[in-house]
């Protein structure tokens, strides 16, 4: 594999782009998947970030394969050779693109929202993809970009095949790749994560790069940037762990995020979650549980104790912070997570004062339900049917204030639409009520 996920592949893709630093930039990521990618660039470079809606014409009876693509401003391109192959008529053609049509539209409102586009005029635009197969969508892109004006258009992908420029010489003023492995096949086999992009998260990575308004009674600067947003080393135990730290200004109170097996302080999914915290108020910090060397033995992906045992640590190492001032902490877990996150709650040295599991497997954690006095929410997906089952054994445990929350027709990951939203709005009411700060006479 060559890199660890979209967020691994933007910032070292940022890296290669350093040079535009400093220009009349805006950075434009092609949903899904390059939205991730683009907003680790825009980060890097100070730009500002936004997308280019396309859409892919699949055949008819084989829809992976591209006929050619749509995109914003009218922009259409056919693959005479691929419609030869799959013998499309000009009738099935119309059919997919109208299809396809309507699509665009409809992410084009539900990323946006109701804000406008970052104007591309007289400006340089790089378009960010998670990578290349035939090239159909990032031209479409670049056209699109030219259609509105950009004066210079630089295509930066992480991974593509080799040749993947010949046909797109002509679309943009500069092609970057950072690897152009052979043996290429799909743009997935060199990511170790991979996990689809939902539309919740693309939204969320354009409102927390807009600056968005602060919800009522958050804590952000003036410019509705957090205080403090920063990579941090946490001392805990024997060794160093790596993590995001996000503040606000005057915060309600702090989250830390607990990942499951597999996962990480990367997850775009617990990132998702952070963000519409931090919108209302509340500081995050997302760590590995694990180092690098640890997480190759399976065996302590899967080790509760050691991961609560981290998470303490970590606890007692953020009640250091200056930023903290006595403020109450929370948990939020997912999976295995979940499990770390209500063992080490129920330590008296770990002061916790709120817990929200999202899918998580509270099983895992069986012998230490009954000492948790923090409220806790549970989240399942009403599809999940055997996680839900170990939810509802795991509650009739608990001692503590809780409830179970179960998300209709989502399912483990809560990729479906307007799932992880829920799941974000429920963790956000829970942690409001239960992290208010205490009022003293």
């Amino acid at each position: 594999m060559v890199f660890t996920d979209r967020i691994d592949a933007g910032r070292r893709l940022a890296a290669r782009l350093r040079h535009l630093r400093g220009q009349d930039l805006v950075v434009v990521g092609l949903p899904r998947g390059g939205v991730p990618v683009a907003a680790e660039v825009a980060r890097a470079l100070d730009a500002p970030l936004d997308v280019i809606v396309v859409r892919k014409l699949g055949a008819p009876f084989q829809p992976e394969l591209g006929m050619g693509a749509i995109g914003q401003d009218g922009v259409r391109i056919i693959n005479e050779e691929i419609v030869r192959l799959v013998d499309a008529s000009a009738d099935d053609l119309a059919v997919v693109e109208a299809r396809e049509r309507a699509e665009l539209e409809r992410r084009q409102r539900r990323y946006r929202g109701d804000r406008a586009r970052v104007p591309l005029a007289r400006r340089t635009v790089i378009v960010v993809d998670d990578g290349i197969a035939t090239g159909s969508t990032a031209r479409a892109a670049c056209q699109v970009a030219r259609a509105q004006g950009a004066a210079q258009v630089v295509l930066a992908v992480p991974v593509a095949p080799p040749g993947w420029t010949a046909g797109l010489e002509g679309e943009a003023d500069e092609l970057i790749c950072l690897e152009t492995p052979a043996g290429f096949a799909a743009i997935g086999q060199w990511y170790a994560d991979f996990s689809q992009t939902s539309d919740e998260q693309v939204a969320a990575c354009l409102r927390q790069a807009g600056g968005p308004a602060p919800a009522p009674g958050a804590g952000t600067s003036p410019n509705g940037d957090p205080a403090v947003d920063e990579e941090v080393e946490i001392q805990a135990g024997p060794v160093r762990l790596a993590g995001r730290l996000t503040v606000p200004e005057s915060p309600r109170g702090f989250v830390m995020f607990a990942h499951g097996s597999g996962s990480s302080r990367h997850s775009p999914r617990n990132r998702f979650v952070a963000t519409v915290l931090n919108q209302a108020g509340l500081g995050t910090l997302l760590f590995d549980l694990l180092t690098k060397q640890e997480e190759a033995d399976r065996a302590n992906v899967f080790d509760i104790e050691l991961l609560a045992r981290r998470l303490v640590d970590t606890t007692i190492w953020l009640r250091d912070r200056p930023e903290m001032r006595g403020l109450r902490v929370g948990y939020f877990g997912a999976s295995t997570g979940a499990a770390a996150a209500l063992w080490a709650a129920a330590e008296p040295d770990a002061g916790i004062t709120a817990v929200v599991s999202r899918g998580g497997r509270p099983d895992l954690a069986t012998a230490r339900l009954p000492q948790v006095t923090a409220p806790t929410l549970l989240i399942v997906g009403g599809w999940d049917e055997v996680v839900l089952e170990l939810n509802q054994q795991a509650q009739s445990q608990l001692r503590c204030e809780n409830r179970l929350a179960v998300v209709p027709d989502a399912t483990h990951l809560f990729e479906e639409p307007g799932a992880l939203e829920t799941v974000a709005g429920l963790a956000r009411e829970w942690f409001i009520d239960h992290l208010a700060p205490v009022s003293h006479p």
